[in-house]
């Protein structure tokens, strides 16, 4: 039988954050450097932003899809792998469904086989909402069917399953986790992507008073979920041998509409005095009509609930939009 999740204390580990420029990488990054943990990233810039790198982390610009990258972000010894590195529009996914297959998938391979190689012991890895399509029951559970409907979520499915089978090789001391994001928002999520979230593209077209689009009907619900929250769950799962080897939803168990998400976001910039300019364009194909999120067993297992409630975080994006940084 394989050990559990913990090793050394926090304080002597070497984590690596693959995709660690991207939103959620930067944040995690500074709470792992608060920790004491020694850092690394690697990430290849597609979304990612140097600048988002904390200073005391140690940075290499390289691709999953290269073993080389990887090999010298490896080199020297890796207690704890943090798997964020992934192409994250369902849009794109369509668009060019080999670069979604080939960082996803094989991406993901390349790490496994990195951890494999250098006998990592952990790894957490960043999976999605997307992995359910279209629920047929609400709230999704970890033992909900996943049939995912986009490429980006049946790319997302792959690799998870990837991953939890080799944690579970009686051969192998990898030991994995599997996070199942939904709606994550917060500052340093990109304010010029619209291939980013709902949210941050909201909250650019208020404060620079542009044209909202609406995808559909704007009758779609989603469940977000703050940055701090999502930190705070994956720092919890590091060292819990509950959590391992296993898939754990990280969402708020809340259902908010994009037409409603649009009102708060109006109301918070302090904007909702008139009605907002809006385009309406077809629904996007492989978009999830409605999720909400069963979060039990990330409260059973890790003792997590979400803390940061959806308005306070609007407000807190706000702020850090308004600021410029």
């Amino acid at each position: 039988m394989k050990e559990g999740c913990r090793s050394r204390g926090p304080g002597a580990r070497t984590a690596l954050i693959t995709g660690g420029a991207g939103f959620i990488g930067a944040h995690l990054s500074r709470a792992l450097l608060n920790q004491g943990y020694e850092v690394r990233i690697i990430d290849n810039e597609s979304t990612g932003q140097r600048q988002n790198v904390p200073p005391g982390a140690r940075y290499f610009r390289g691709d999953v899809r290269n073993l080389s990258d990887l090999a010298a972000a490896f080199q020297g010894g890796v207690e704890v792998v943090f798997h964020l590195a992934a192409q994250v529009s369902n849009i794109k996914s369509f668009e060019n469904p080999r670069e979604d297959f080939t960082t996803n998938v094989l991406g993901t391979l390349n790490v496994l086989e990195m951890c494999e190689r250098h006998g990592v012991p952990r790894l957490l890895y960043a999976s999605s909402m997307a992995v359910y399509g279209e629920a047929g029951e609400l709230p999704v559970g970890e033992t909900s069917p996943c049939v995912p409907t986009s490429y980006y979520g049946i790319s997302k499915h792959c690799a998870e399953s990837y991953l939890l089978a080799a944690s579970q090789n009686p051969l192998s001391r990898l030991k994995v986790t599997a996070l199942r994001m939904f709606n994550v928002f917060g500052p340093l999520q990109s304010l010029t992507n619209p291939y980013q979230g709902v949210v941050s593209v909201f909250i650019s077209n208020v404060i620079s008073d542009q044209p909202v689009t609406i995808y559909g009907t704007g009758h779609q619900t989603r469940d977000f979920i703050y940055i701090d929250d999502i930190v705070r769950a994956w720092l919890l799962a590091i060292d819990n041998d509950a959590a391992c080897n296993r898939a754990i939803n990280l969402g708020s168990n809340t259902r908010v509409s994009v037409l409603e998400l649009l009102t708060a976001v109006l109301e918070a910039a302090g904007k909702n005095g008139a009605p907002w300019p809006l385009r309406y364009e077809p629904r996007l194909f492989g978009d999830q009509d409605h999720i909400r999120c069963d979060n039990r067993l990330a409260g059973s297992l890790l003792g997590w609930q979400p803390q940061v409630s959806f308005l306070t975080g609007l407000q807190r994006t706000i702020r850090w939009a308004r600021e410029g940084r």
